[in-house]
C-alpha cells in the first residue's frame, strides 16, 4: 500500500518513511502542504500520515480541505500537541486516529494497518485467495500451509493481487501502489515483478494464478471448478 507522509522534520521524514518500507509499505514522504497537495493531486494514497506544525501552514487545513473535496482517504495524525482540546479538533476536522510523539514506529505501523483493515480498504489481517495467503502483520506468505519465501517487492505486489482477489488490478495502479517518487521504475518492471511472482507461485503447486490481461492489467484468481 501506498502511504503519504507529511512532516516537516528531515530526520524524522526519513525514519519514519524507512520504517514504513521496512513494514512492506511503499511511503512519499514531503516536507510541506503544497507538496502534500502536489502529491494528493497525483496519486491515489492509500492513507496519509499527516503532521500538524508544518511551515506553510497547520496540517488540520489539509485535512480540512480533503474531507471538504470528499476524500475518504485515512488520515493518521502525528504530532506533539497532546491538549485533549488539539486531539478534539483534528478529530472532528476528519482525522480518523491520533498518535502523540514521541511515538515507536511499530505502533504506528499498527495504526496503519488496522486503518487499511477497515470497510472499503481491506479484508482482514490474513489475505486469501484460494490456497494463498499473506498474513499482512508477519508478512509471511503460504501456499496449502506451507511457507513461501519471496522478496519484499514480491510480497507487495501479491499484497495488492490478494487485496483484489478475482478482479482485475491496472497496471498503472501496481506501479503507483508499489513505487513511490523516489523510485527510479523501467518501463517493464511490473512485467518482471509479476513473472518472478508467477513462477514461485507455480513452483510451489498454488491453485491460485495470475492472468494477464494484455493491456489492461493482472488478476489474481482460482480456477473456477
Amino acid at each position: 500500500m501506498r502511504i503519504l507522509l507529511v512532516e516537516d522534520n528531515e530526520r524524522l521524514l526519513q525514519f519514519l518513511a524507512a520504517g514504513l518500507r521496512s513494514g512492506g509499505l511503499t511511503a512519499d514522504g514531503f516536507a510541506t502542504l503544497a507538496e502534500a497537495e502536489a502529491a494528493l493531486a497525483t496519486v491515489a494514497y492509500d492513507a496519509v500520515v499527516l503532521d500538524l506544525g508544518l511551515p506553510d501552514g497547520d496540517g488540520l487545513d489539509l485535512l480540512r480541505r480533503l474531507r471538504t473535496r470528499g476524500s475518504s482517504v485515512p488520515v493518521l495524525v502525528l504530532t506533539a500537541r497532546d491538549g485533549i482540546d488539539d486531539r478534539v479538533r483534528g478529530l472532528d476536522a476528519g482525522a480518523d486516529d491520533y498518535l502523540l510523539k514521541p511515538f515507536a514506529i511499530k505502533e504506528l505501523l499498527a495504526r496503519i494497518r488496522a486503518l487499511l483493515r477497515r470497510p472499503g480498504h481491506c479484508l482482514g489481517v490474513v489475505l486469501s485467495c484460494g490456497d494463498v495467503t499473506l498474513d499482512t502483520t508477519t508478512r509471511q506468505v503460504a501456499v496449502a500451509d506451507q511457507v513461501v519465501p519471496l522478496s519484499p517487492r514480491e510480497t507487495e505486489m501479491l499484497e495488492h493481487l490478494l487485496r483484489r482477489c478475482g478482479r482485475v488490478v491496472p497496471k498503472r495502479a501496481l506501479e503507483e501502489g508499489l513505487y513511490g517518487f523516489q523510485d527510479e521504475v523501467s518501463s517493464n518492471i511490473v512485467e518482471a515483478v509479476v513473472s518472478r511472482l508467477r513462477k514461485r507461485l507455480s513452483q510451489v503447486g498454488a491453485r491460485a494464478v495470475i492472468h494477464t490481461l494484455r493491456g489492461v492489467g493482472y488478476m489474481l484468481a482460482e480456477p473456477e471448478a
